[in-house]
């Protein structure tokens, strides 16, 4: 059925999710924190991730904000309640951060869909790396991005210097951690930060339909194309094209190739079914 809608209950309306034409929409909805994670939307989004992620019904993740932020990352005004709660031991909150990085920016890298971001405004700290985390951004021309920790004395989680240094290379990710300048969306583009930039007003729909376009693609050649993109990060050359050899193998095996390969013939777009 097309345009077909289903909304997912998150538990919270801190979070919204809808799934449509095979696209998981996930939106961070507290636009008047600028979308800032809390400890009621971000327990969600980690449920949301995992269980998209996994659905067959869908076909990409498309994660945005309510209003006029992406997300600002960690509540700084809530930091400072931190020194009156009880206090939890060193190795105990270590354990428990590095829990929650893996269940969320974890969970999202490991996705084997297209994952899309869509930024009508600021991606602050933790929230730019939630961004990064995504395979492909396209921002709004008011978005703007800052990794934000030096400003109050923080180092970085969930990712970021990893996401960072792969994305832009070691020397633009030591001036983005150590300045915490706000980066407007044409130079993000230019930093290779977005791959995209949009009209405001286009923003949506945009995003909308590349995510979409992925979702009917073909899922396993698609799974399998991130991975060969992960495992060339840490693998030498040879064995990178190894892998490849491998995949290209198993997909040229697959109903969608064979489905594609009729459809170059007989020139129609092709329908894929996921094996």
């Amino acid at each position: 059925m097309a345009d077909e809608r289903i909304e997912i209950d998150t538990g919270t309306g801190e979070l919204l999710c809808e799934i449509r034409d095979r696209v998981a929409i996930i939106t961070l909805n507290r636009p008047e924190a600028r979308n800032s994670l809390s400890d009621y939307l971000t327990p969600a989004l980690r449920r949301m991730i995992k269980q998209c992620g996994e659905d067959p019904n869908v076909g990409a993740l498309l994660i945005t904000g309510a209003g006029t932020a992406f997300c600002a990352g960690g509540d700084v005004k809530g930091m400072g309640n931190n020194s009156s709660k009880k206090e939890v031991a060193f190795e105990e909150r270590v354990a428990d951060l590095q829990t929650k990085q893996r269940t969320l920016t974890g969970a999202l890298v490991a996705v084997r869909k297209p994952t899309i971001a869509a930024l009508p405004g600021p991606a602050a700290g933790a929230g730019m790396a939630l961004a990064l985390a995504c395979d492909i951004r396209i921002a709004s021309e008011s978005a703007i991005m800052s990794t934000g920790y030096a400003r109050i004395g923080l180092t970085g989680d969930y990712g970021i210097a990893w996401l960072l240094t792969r994305l832009v290379g070691t020397s633009r990710a030591r001036e983005l951690m150590f300045l915490s300048e706000r980066i407007d969306a044409r130079r993000c583009e230019a930093l290779g930060l977005v791959n995209r930039v949009v009209h405001d007003a286009e923003l949506r729909e945009a995003a909308f339909a590349l995510a979409k376009s992925l979702a009917e693609g073909p899922s396993i050649a698609l799974a399998r194309i991130k991975d060969n993109l992960d495992h060339a990060i840490s693998c030498n050359f040879l064995d990178s094209m190894d892998q490849e050899a491998e995949n290209m193998v198993r997909s040229a095996r697959t109903t969608d190739h064979k489905e594609a390969v009729r459809a170059f013939i007989d020139k129609r777009k092709p329908s894929f079914v996921g094996h």
